[in-house]
């Protein structure tokens, strides 16, 4: 079993950044980042598998994801954040490899972590 440990969430003003961390506690293949707000969905936000990334559209070019692999950890480089990215941010891990397009979907990934409140106020 995997546990995975999040942490660098908190508050911050439209504009500014912050810099999510997510330590996978065993190997994992694919690791990503979904997010859920209030009264809605949980919904993807970018992940990595391989050398692969992908990007929800909505945060496209405003975030990075990155993994250093000797510290089994992921990380979520969030900049120029605006209010609708207030959410408490997920990290999701799985030992498979994800193909284009596989890494949405939340059921693909077996590990989640216990997430990290991101609120951006305006």
């Amino acid at each position: 079993q995997v546990q995975l440990v999040e942490s660098g969430g908190g508050m911050v003003q439209a504009g500014g950044s912050l810099r999510l961390s997510c330590a996978a506690s065993g190997r994992t293949f694919s690791m990503g980042w979904f997010r859920q707000a209030p009264g809605k969905e949980r919904e993807f936000v970018a992940a990595r598998s391989g050398g692969n990334t992908d990007y929800a559209d909505s945060v496209k070019g405003r975030f990075t994801i990155s993994r250093d692999n000797a510290k089994n950890t992921v990380y979520l480089q969030m900049n120029s954040l605006k209010p609708e990215d207030t959410a408490v941010y997920y990290c999701a891990a799985d030992a498979t490899s994800m193909g284009l397009g596989r890494s949405r979907y939340s059921s693909e990934y077996k590990y989640w972590g216990q997430g990290t409140q991101v609120t951006v106020s305006s």
